[in-house]
């Protein structure tokens, strides 16, 4: 599992619009918001794809 720190997840509706666009993209992963993280359960392909489904939404995500 690979964890992903989004600095700019503030509330509920940043979970929201994170869950939406993970699940669109078929990923495994859970969000915490108390962490701010979105942890990506599966290749290097599929962080990849977190990291881009991401951004396009307007959130920038890191590897811890």
């Amino acid at each position: 599992m690979t964890t992903l720190k989004v600095e700019e997840m503030h509330c509920g509706k940043c979970v929201e619009r994170i869950t939406r666009v993970l699940n669109a993209a078929g990923l495994d992963f859970e969000v915490s918001l108390e962490n701010k993280t979105v942890s990506i359960n599966g290749c290097e392909d599929c962080v990849k794809t977190a990291i881009a489904e991401l951004d396009d939404i307007g959130f920038t995500a890191t590897e811890e």
